[in-house]
């Protein structure tokens, strides 16, 4: 009996851990201006104790890792983010 390659199957080791490639979502989908006004959008950029989350986590280019920080830092002088909380999300 001839063995047929394409029938044999290997068993791989799992992918864990494996994350996709982080990217900049502001250059990907066109979004130039970061609206202070809209706390939901920018709780995705805090963490539960409301600190800003960093660049290496979100993937944010520094140019809009900047606007954010900035839009961050009006919404909380505004009132509509606070400055620090206790398990937010």
């Amino acid at each position: 009996m001839a063995a047929n390659n394409k029938n044999i199957r290997f068993l791989t080791a799992p992918k864990i851990g494996r994350r996709d490639k982080k990217f900049c979502r502001f250059k990907k989908y066109g979004i130039r201006y970061i609206d202070y006004k809209d706390p939901d959008f920018l709780m995705r950029f805090l963490n539960e104790q409301g600190k800003l989350l960093p660049r290496r986590i979100t993937g944010n280019s520094l140019k809009y890792q900047r606007k954010v920080g900035q839009a961050v830092k009006r919404a909380r002088q505004i009132g509509l983010l606070p400055y620090v909380t206790d398990l937010m999300k």
